[in-house]
Order: structure tokens, then sequence, then C-alpha cells
């Protein structure tokens, strides 16, 4: 896929309204070569999308001997809206805690009193994390309204040429 193509489809309404959500699903290679797929928050700070983690995470081995990642961001409703990205993960070990996971939990419900608390433990836990940041390299919304699944596609363009014959 272009860049272009790309932004195409990161920038339309629905896709923004999925990238504004908390977690997405990375899937990944595990070092045995099986499949993974965990929940993980994130967020999308307009071309990355950037997912904290600690520094002894199981998956960041896997990662490091390959970096190929697909990540999916739905809505748990009839029809649902879906966001699918492929990309490169990028690991980025920094000290403390960054930015960007104290913005992707800042979206639950906390009163004051809990953030403090919250922040208070996730700073005497961590003595740095590591960003997970991915470049999309591929992009799709589907919709179920003005997109659908590849493979829907193709049984309705069949059916269609079945009902003109």
């Amino acid at each position: 896929m272009q860049p272009n193509e790309i932004s195409a489809v990161l920038n339309r309404p629905i896709s923004q309204e999925l990238l504004a959500r908390d977690l997405t699903r990375l899937a990944y290679v595990a070092k045995d070569g099986t499949p993974r797929n965990v929940p993980i928050a994130f967020t999308w700070n307009g071309s990355e999308i950037v997912m904290c983690t600690s520094k002894n995470a199981p998956k960041l081995p896997s990662l490091r001997h390959n970096p190929t990642v697909a990540l999916t961001i739905d809505t748990e409703v009839h029809p649902p809206k879906i966001l699918l990205i492929r990309g490169r993960a990028e690991l980025d070990y920094v000290d403390g805690i960054p930015d960007e996971y104290l913005q992707m939990n800042g979206t639950y419900e906390m009163t004051p009193e809990q953030r403090v608390h919250w922040e208070t433990e996730i700073r005497s836990l961590y003595d740095g994390m590591v960003r997970i940041v991915v470049t999309p390299t591929w992009a799709k919304l589907i919709d179920f309204e003005t997109t659908l699944p590849s493979a829907v596609e193709e049984l309705a363009r069949q059916r269609d040429e079945r009902q003109r014959a």
C-alpha cells in the first residue's frame, strides 16, 4: 500500500474514532513460531501507534526477532467497525514512565484520588518501560456499510454477476 492510500484509510472519520479508543489487539509471532494476540493499551500520535510495556514483557524477544505485527481496533456493537493495521514494531527502551503510557491510561474513569494512587503505584513499579512504536504500512477499515471484508466483497460481486446473467 502506498503512504497516501494508508493516510486516506486512517483519516476517515470512523478510523479516527477507532484510533481514539483505549485498546488494540497486537498480533505477532512468538519465538516458538506460534501466533500470539494480546490486548494492549495504545495511543495514536497522528502517524504512529504507540504501546508501552514492561522491560521484561515476554513479547519483547519475539518482537526483536520478528518485528512484523498486525493490529485490530474494533467496536463491540453490530455492525462492528474494524480497523486493521499492519506494520513493523520498533522498540524504544526508556527510563521512567513514557508520557504515552500516562495518556493512554488516562481515558479510563478514575476519580482524581484514584488517578494519584494509580500514578504512584506505576512510578513505584517501573524504573523504565519499552515503547512499541508501529508506523502503519497497510490499513483497512471495515464498517459493513461502505466497506466489507474482501471475501464478502468477492461474494457480493459474484452474486451481482449471477443476477445480471
